[in-house]
């Protein structure tokens, strides 16, 4: 089943960024996780998932990936820090399961 998802993966708090999109995010930070995708985030060790956000279609998501590409760094980091201010890694590598942020989590027990 395909899932579209943007996401954000850093090399460390506030350390390199890397946007991205896919239709199985568990999959796609397993394969980063193990460095089997060649590129950027291999080359500069990015493999903390420190954001992510579903949408309704592929469409949408590469849409909104293009747009986050072209924020200001200061926007992607204050967007980051409202859905997960310790940067906490949103990847349980133990489960495969992708996990709420904290600010997904607070919204649930409301």
């Amino acid at each position: 089943m395909i899932t579209p998802c943007v996401y954000i993966l850093a090399s460390r708090r506030n350390g390199t960024l890397y946007i991205g999109v896919t239709g199985a995010l568990p999959d796609r930070m397993s394969q980063h996780k193990q460095g089997l995708i060649e590129g950027f985030t291999k080359d500069y060790d990015v493999k903390t998932l420190v954001y992510y956000e579903m949408h309704q279609t592929m469409d949408g998501a590469i849409l909104h990936e293009k747009r986050l590409k072209e924020w200001q760094r200061a926007w992607k980091i204050r967007m980051i820090e409202k859905m997960n201010p310790e940067w906490t890694d949103l990847f349980d590598e133990t489960t495969g399961e992708i996990l709420d942020g904290p600010a997904d989590s607070a919204r649930n027990y409301r």
